[in-house]
């Protein structure tokens, strides 16, 4: 079927995070929101349509994982990203970020150093000092617009630290790395003896030509150590449902692992979450197929728009993920300048660059997954108020 994604679906009734927690993220409602990473897009017809189907039954209670579940998810994995997982080694999450706290408390001693490499997305700060871990930061190197391993810092760096927690593909800045890059980071953990774990939430949102490389996948030797987050959350629009997968290198992290959420009773998905999944990665494809150019024409109006009409903010069409790294240091403010500008004068909801890097000033995260003509009222209102200043 053909998907409408210009459609403007109006999500004021469905306690959507992104616009109810409006008026108590930026003190207001009367923003137009582009922060938090859901998209504004219906998901595919083949997941309504199971959902409303399991709706009917009219039973929801316990719900068991049939084995069907996770060859769902290593069907799309081998199918999509070329990784043959071993189904005896994947575990149930309620999310990715949820397996992230698990990693720091379950993986590292107490007062022990997880590295992040920054800017990175604000939960990986977040998720190691709610377990009074230190964080170790391993800043990009930035090079004429671009960021990119500063090598010697991230060995330095590992060698402080007992978790290093990757973002693959990068969140904020849209990097697909390569696989001589991923290969180089693992076995430099491996070398120091450092637990690598790997979210890669955005793996099926890449866009140019580009591949994306699970980290277990570049070598038997390196399966047997990463750890690998991954959902179909962000590809298909359901993190409300509370569902992702980790693949653990061997059986012992994996039991460990279990027995933590066991031990607070949470094992199994909701009802729903279970029929969602299964039907998104069997049903699901045709949907994605049209949503990943529809995105990356997104993500090029923004990027053209600003070079030509805003250039005192310098953006980039991202390599993967519907999120974009915008560079507004020629405006001249502070952060919290920067904050209070883009809310009161253009009117929009974004993120802080400085929560995706503690030392940054300047930056903020644009999400510019929504149907097109949010975009160009937003990049309008942008634009008068940087002319207005």
């Amino acid at each position: 079927m053909q998907y409408d994604f210009d459609q403007i679906v109006d999500r004021s009734q469905n306690h959507a995070a992104k616009y109810d927690e409006r008026a108590k993220k930026f003190g207001t409602a009367d923003v137009i929101p582009l922060w938090i990473a859901d998209m504004d897009f219906k998901t595919a017809q083949p997941i309504i349509d199971a959902l409303s189907a399991r709706a009917q039954e009219g039973i929801w209670g316990y719900t068991a994982r049939p084995d069907s579940y996770f060859e769902a998810i290593r069907s799309w994995q081998k199918r999509r990203h070329g990784w043959d997982i071993d189904p005896d080694l994947m575990s149930f999450s309620p999310g990715v970020v949820q397996s992230i706290s698990a990693m720091v408390k379950l993986f590292t001693p107490e007062g022990g150093s997880v590295l992040i490499q920054t800017p990175v997305y604000s939960e990986f700060y977040d998720m190691t000092e709610a377990w009074g871990r230190r964080v170790v930061e391993s800043p990009f190197a930035e090079r004429a617009g671009r960021w990119c391993v500063d090598w010697a810092d991230f060995e330095a760096k590992l060698e402080q630290s007992d978790l290093f927690l990757l973002c693959s593909p990068h969140n904020p800045l849209g990097i697909v790395w390569t696989p001589e890059e991923l290969e180089r980071m693992a076995r430099l953990c491996m070398k120091h003896h450092v637990v690598l774990f790997s979210d890669e939430i955005h793996s099926d949102l890449v866009f140019h030509g580009k591949r994306h490389t699970p980290v277990a996948a570049l070598s038997p030797e390196i399966a047997r150590f990463a750890v690998t987050g991954i959902s179909g959350t962000k590809t298909f629009n359901l993190a409300g449902l509370q569902a992702s997968t980790v693949v653990f290198p061997n059986a012992h992290m994996k039991q460990v692992f279990d027995r933590y959420w066991q031990n607070m009773d949470i094992h199994r998905n909701n009802a729903f979450s279970l029929t969602a999944m299964e039907a998104a990665f069997t049903g699901g494809e045709e949907w994605l197929e049209q949503l990943l150019p529809y995105l990356s024409a997104n993500l090029d109006f923004v990027a053209g728009f600003c070079a030509r009409r805003i250039p005192k903010i310098k953006t980039w069409a991202p390599d993967a993920t519907y999120l974009m790294w915008l560079d507004c240091r020629a405006l001249g403010l502070s952060n919290g300048e920067l904050h209070d500008f883009m809310i009161h004068k253009a009117g929009l909801g974004l993120n802080d660059g400085s929560s995706f890097g503690r030392s940054l000033n300047g930056f903020m995260r644009l999400n510019a997954a929504c149907p097109r003509s949010v975009l160009k009222q937003a990049m309008t209102q942008l634009e008068a108020a940087v002319n207005a200043l």
